[in-house]
């Protein structure tokens, strides 16, 4: 503790008798020295002198008594300090109050700095916030898509058969949806080729590579090549050749509320087991194109639109791939090719047969796919049953055949389910 200066004789009698010296201590211990009139320090110290001239501590000096009081009543019953104020309480409270509130310490943001604080909040938001959104949109729709692709394959699973459903009708897309889908998958709605808009079919949609498209209404919208391929390419001297008749797409809406556009093909074929060139047309029975959230946005494939594709009339195989957005390698060997896709993405990798069939059903909405052909992950054993051989689909003709797995190079376009 700071000893206090002797500002007047009191102060200095007191000093040489001991005893006041401990009162103005107290008082600057508490802070309030600044606080106390000339009179009250005068007080103080005649107090003091007064006690010890009269004999009142014969046996202990005044510092001795004084401090025996602040040990067991504190400061403010020192005796010359109370006697000294007792005239004036209600100055001394206020002296004391005063004197707290000095002791703390007020602060406060300034206008400019919470202006500041609310610009920094803001502008990080708007970075952050697109990126977040659009994580928690991919993985609902991850969800929606991987639960609707487990309804569909259960209900293609419980249908008997999938062609001959209006075998000679245009519109056997809604019979098949009538007839037969919708007794094994809940719909809340279904709808002819004029009203597609009234099950959630968009009018518009963009594809994976940006371009804005109007939304298929045929078979023939979906792929040309569903209904004429007359291609003849001199560099390899191969000629493609392939018609068919064209359908009408019908909609319907799921009791989940999913749009799906149905694409229908009354005489869909068997697997593939013949030999030598196969058209994959034949092999599609149905191909859905789905959107998760309706008219809503963004309408955009590999987002909210997708395909499902259902192969052969029994036995069939239930696919819906989600192919990257651009191609993993336009030459690469079937043995390199998984290891291409694992470095393009680490949760793409090479699709199968009927994957890529899918994929080439739904080419033009996917939008980027090149013209030459794209190897899948199948292989199939050569006819003397000793090579295995690798399947390459011609994306511009819907052509599949097969060749020497590490003998050619061919495109790779990678997928996820």
């Amino acid at each position: 503790m700071k000893r206090l200066k002797p500002e007047n004789p009191c102060h200095m009698a007191l000093l040489s008798r001991g005893g006041g010296q401990d009162a103005l201590d107290g008082a600057d211990e508490h802070g309030l020295i600044p606080y106390l009139s000339s009179r009250t320090r005068f007080a103080i110290c005649q107090t003091s002198l007064t006690e010890c001239n009269a004999g009142q501590m014969q046996k202990q000096s005044c510092s001795t008594r004084m401090k025996r009081h602040r040990e067991k009543r504190g400061f403010r019953l020192v005796p010359p300090l109370a006697r000294a104020v007792q005239h004036d309480r209600k100055w001394y409270n206020t002296a004391r109050s005063a004197h707290k509130e000095s002791l703390i310490t007020k602060t406060a943001f300034t206008m400019a700095e919470i202006l500041l604080s609310l610009t920094i909040i803001g502008v990080v938001a708007a970075i952050t916030l697109p990126s977040l959104t659009g994580n928690i949109n991919e993985r609902t729709w991850n969800t929606q898509r991987k639960a609707l692709y487990a309804r569909f394959s259960q209900a293609i699973a419980l249908m008997p058969n999938l062609n001959g459903y209006g075998s000679t009708d245009t519109d056997a897309a809604e019979t098949f949806i009538t007839a037969g889908l919708a007794k094994v998958l809940k719909t809340n709605n279904i709808c002819d080729n004029t009203h597609l808009q009234d099950c959630g079919i968009p009018a518009n949609y963009t594809t994976m590579n940006g371009s804005k498209k109007s939304f298929p209404t045929t078979l023939s919208e979906l792929n040309p090549c569903f209904t004429s391929v007359d291609i003849n390419e001199p560099e390899t001297s191969q000629v493609y050749k392939y018609s068919h008749s064209d359908t009408n797409a019908a909609a319907l809406e799921t009791a989940n509320g999913e749009s799906i556009a149905v694409f229908y093909r009354p005489d869909c074929q068997a697997d593939l087991k013949e030999t030598g060139r196969i058209y994959v047309q034949n092999k599609i029975c149905a191909h859905f194109v789905y959107d998760l959230n309706g008219t809503k946005g963004p309408n955009t494939v590999g987002k909210d639109i997708g395909f499902i594709t259902a192969l052969y009339p029994t036995d069939s195989v239930v696919v819906a791939p989600i192919p990257h957005q651009n191609d993993a390698s336009d030459s690469v060997k079937f043995s390199d090719a998984a290891k291409t896709c694992t470095q393009q993405d680490s949760e793409y990798r090479v699709p199968s047969v009927h994957e890529l069939i899918s994929m080439f059903a739904s080419q033009l909405m996917i939008g980027n796919l090149a013209t030459g052909g794209y190897q899948p992950s199948t292989l199939i054993k050569g006819p003397n049953n000793n090579e295995l051989l690798v399947y390459r689909l011609n994306i511009r003709a819907g052509s599949l055949d097969y060749t020497n797995k590490d003998r050619y190079s061919y495109r790779l376009r990678c997928v996820k389910r």
